[in-house]
């Protein structure tokens, strides 16, 4: 299926994140453990109707992404794509990375990639970080994988930019350098959504989601500003341990959906 939704469809554009434990911190977690891990969870989504989930990588590092993260996440990416082969698949890996997530999605058969500093510089917890774009954009065409569509955050919630624009116009520069769709998540819900009528109201015609503290009680709300959402968080078992498999809630992840719906 296509990564964006078509117009018309009754698909709500919603985007699960099946995140990976830390592999720099998990080195006894085996391969089988990941995989049972990937099949089960990605199953609750399915199961309650999201077709698309990204495979999110979290796993700690200085530098680029590690050999390791690269091919644990490209073969769990592929088998997710066997299983449901219908299933729109995105990449994210917690390095910052313009080639990892395009390598992985490129061998594994993923839609898309979602790149967190895809314009302008940042300070975030872990350091400074540039922009992506250029690098990942070069990178995709040479891989001949133009289809592999690029999900761009514009000054993420978790990073202070180093650079003097409004995000409306770090959308725009977003779009401007290749970003197929956008990622917009600020300080609280309200100013998310603020941030995205801006980008909107600037010109920017690509679809943006909202990508946090989307719930099932403020979908509808996301929904008539935003054009989807990424979730997770408020979808998940709240007495889930490192050692369980199932992560997410059925339930939750069922009336979540519904309200989508609805919406």
């Amino acid at each position: 299926m296509s990564f964006f939704p078509v117009a018309g469809a009754a698909d709500p554009f919603v985007v699960a994140a099946l995140h990976l434990p830390d592999l720099s911190v998990g080195r006894d977690v085996s391969m089988a453990f990941l995989e049972d891990y990937v099949l089960a969870n990605t199953q609750v989504f399915v199961g309650a109707g999201i077709r698309r989930i990204m495979l999110q990588d979290q796993t700690r590092r200085k530098g680029a992404a590690s050999a390791e993260t690269i091919a644990v996440t490209a073969a769990l990416g592929r088998m997710m794509k066997r299983e449901h082969p219908d299933l729109s698949l995105g990449i994210i890996v917690q390095a910052h990375d313009a080639v990892a997530p395009l390598a992985i999605a490129h061998a594994s058969g993923a839609d898309f990639v979602r790149l967190k500093i895809f314009v302008g510089a940042a300070m975030t917890l872990e350091g400074t970080r540039e922009a992506l774009a250029v690098e990942a954009r070069t990178y995709r065409h040479r891989l001949g994988r133009d289809d592999i569509a690029i999900l761009a955050d514009v000054f993420d919630r978790t990073c202070v930019p180093l650079i003097d624009i409004s995000p409306e116009e770090a959308a725009k520069g977003a779009v401007k350098f290749g970003a197929d769709g956008l990622v917009i998540t600020g300080a609280t819900f309200d100013d998310s959504l603020s941030r995205i009528r801006a980008a909107k109201t600037s010109g920017v015609r690509r679809p943006i989601l909202l990508g946090g503290s989307v719930t099932q009680d403020n979908i509808r709300a996301t929904l008539e500003v935003a054009d989807g959402a990424v979730v997770s968080t408020a979808l998940m078992k709240e007495d889930a341990g490192r050692a369980d498999i199932l992560h997410w809630d059925g339930a939750k992840t069922q009336r979540f959906m519904d309200a989508a719906r609805a919406a």
